[in-house]
C-alpha cells in the first residue's frame, strides 16, 4: 500500500459515513487539525472532529493527491479536497482546502496518519 492510498480510504469513509473505518487510519497518538489552529489529540476528539464530515446529509467529498514526499517510513501527502452537503441545521455546507498530512508506515506495511491537517497550507 502507498501513503496516498490512505487518502482514497478517507474519501470512501466520509462518503459512506463509516466513522469506524476512518478511525482505523489513525495511529493511537495521532492528531487532527479540526480547525486552523485547533488540534484534536485523542482518538475520542479525532472521532468527534470527523463526525462533522460524516454527519452531513447528501455529502459529497472529493480529494486529489497533489504530491507525496516520502523518506523511509514517513510520508508528507499534500492534497486538495472539497466537501458539499447539508449540515445538521439544514443549511448547505461547502468547504474546500489544501491539506498537508504526515503518515507513518506500520510494521504490517499499512500507512496511518500521525498528523492530519486538512487546513495544512492555509
Amino acid at each position: 500500500m502507498k501513503p496516498e492510498e490512505v487518502l482514497n480510504s478517507v474519501v470512501e469513509g466520509i462518503n459512506t459515513g463509516n466513522l469506524d473505518s476512518l478511525m482505523m487510519l489513525y495511529e493511537t497518538d495521532a492528531c487532527f487539525a479540526s480547525q486552523p489552529g485547533q488540534l484534536a489529540k485523542s482518538p475520542e476528539t479525532i472521532r468527534q472532529s470527523l463526525r462533522g464530515f460524516t454527519d452531513m446529509k447528501n455529502r459529497k467529498f472529493d480529494l486529489k493527491v497533489k504530491r507525496v514526499l516520502q523518506s523511509s517510513d514517513l510520508a508528507l501527502v499534500i492534497s486538495e479536497w472539497s466537501v458539499s452537503g447539508t449540515g445538521p441545521d439544514g443549511k448547505p455546507v461547502n468547504m474546500a482546502a489544501k491539506s498537508a498530512d504526515v503518515l507513518r508506515q506500520q510494521a504490517d506495511g499499512t500507512w496511518r496518519f500521525v498528523i492530519d491537517n486538512p487546513w495544512g497550507t492555509d
